[in-house]
């Protein structure tokens, strides 16, 4: 899992059929420990209805397509869980 704040939103009329329906953000992935921004942003599937600008915890890989209860479905990322604080204990 990641930490990643929702930077917005992609549409596209023309995709695969299993994504019909599934609404896709752009989010940026970003280190907790400093809240710096980490590599490039990702398109991720949104099951949970996050909106932009607010941090979502982000799953990857066949987490990410359990995630949407289909194995098959093209994803590489989705949004499970909308973050309300975050701290870090040192």
């Amino acid at each position: 899992m990641r930490v990643a704040k929702v930077i917005g939103n992609i549409w596209a009329t023309r995709k695969d059929e299993k994504l019909a329906g599934l609404k896709l953000l752009l989010v940026q992935p970003i280190d907790v420990r400093n809240g710096e921004t980490e590599s490039t942003p990702i398109v991720a599937a949104d099951i949970i209805g996050a909106g932009v600008g607010e941090t979502v915890i982000v799953v990857g890989g066949s987490s990410a397509r359990s995630a949407v209860d289909d194995m098959k479905i093209p994803v590489d990322a989705t949004v499970v869980g909308i973050v309300d604080d975050l701290e870090i204990v040192k």
